[in-house]
């Protein structure tokens, strides 16, 4: 294994427990077990697994039920709702090339999701949005279709609204205003800057920090973090993905909050046991754990 695919060190555990509000354990290496006994280790006792697709909500359901610490949010992922209408013949999704189902399989799809929310122990659904860096013009109705129907699921069953958003801050804003967002609304790992941040405030919109805050080029979710209200923040990994500076490109995994945690108290001017504590009130708050 190469110094760039191993895992980064642990790192000095937190004082005050957290939960890692967005992680994907079914693309992480190890087992779950081995996962959340690491993550606990250095005081990252809870964590929320996200499905993207229905397989993954599937697997995410069943996570949680196996696992008092873990929390399941359900949904088809902005790019998988043009996979399921339009296919994808040429790849252009990195996964395998797939069959156009339509609207039909769109539908059929929703239903397996509304069904998995209705479970107790799935307390979000999402990830669900937006995202016109990996959509071209073509996919955008059947995301916004999907994104649509995800808020209604989410309303009808009491459950938090987890929000993917990329490159589409206008849009998401608008649907949420058109649809009447949930009582919990959730910007998983947060993108915008603090002009948005200031908005998401007013409708009392979660912003969730993930470890690309400690990216050298990331001032403007800097500026957002210091802007945004404490009793909205909460903390993420979304990993494999955005493994925190120093360890940027390593894989990720919940054990790694803590090095998330302590920049982003930074920013804030407050000591990471403050944070860690505001950040385990808020998450509990947000899935209604």
């Amino acid at each position: 294994m190469s110094a760039k695919d191993a895992p980064p060190p642990l790192p000095e555990p937190l004082l005050v427990e957290v939960a890692d509000s967005h992680t994907h354990l079914d693309m992480q290496s190890g087992t779950v077990e081995e996962a959340l006994l690491k993550a606990a280790a250095v005081g990252v006792t809870t964590v929320v697994q996200v499905g993207c697709d229905v397989k993954g909500s599937r697997w995410a359901a069943e996570t949680a039920a196996a696992h008092e610490n873990v929390h399941a949010a359900v949904a088809l992922h902005p790019n998988e709702a043009p996979r399921i209408v339009l296919g994808d013949p040429d790849g252009w999704s990195r996964q395998e090339a797939r069959e156009a189902g339509g609207d039909a399989a769109l539908d059929d799809a929703l239903t397996e999701i509304d069904r998995l929310a209705a479970l107790p122990h799935v307390r979000g659904v999402g990830e669900t949005g937006l995202d016109f860096f990996r959509t071209g013009p073509e996919g955008v109705a059947a995301q916004e279709r999907s994104f649509r129907a995800h808020i209604e699921i989410a309303k009808r069953h009491g459950k938090a609204l987890v929000i993917h958003d990329r490159e589409a801050h206008a849009d998401v804003l608008r649907v949420l205003d058109e649809e009447g967002a949930p009582e919990r609304t959730v910007f998983h790992c947060y993108s915008g800057d603090a002009e948005m941040a200031e908005i998401c405030a007013a409708k009392g919109y979660y912003m969730s920090f993930a470890g690309n805050v400690t990216f050298k080029n990331a001032r403007p979710l800097r500026d957002a973090l210091a802007v945004a209200p404490l009793e909205l923040v909460l903390v993420e990994t979304d990993a494999p993905f955005l493994t925190p500076a120093p360890f940027r490109g390593r894989p990720n995994a919940p054990y790694l909050i803590p090095v998330t945690v302590r920049a982003m108290a930074e920013v804030r001017g407050i000591g990471e046991n403050e944070l860690a504590g505001a950040i385990a009130v808020n998450t509990a708050r947000a899935f209604d754990y």
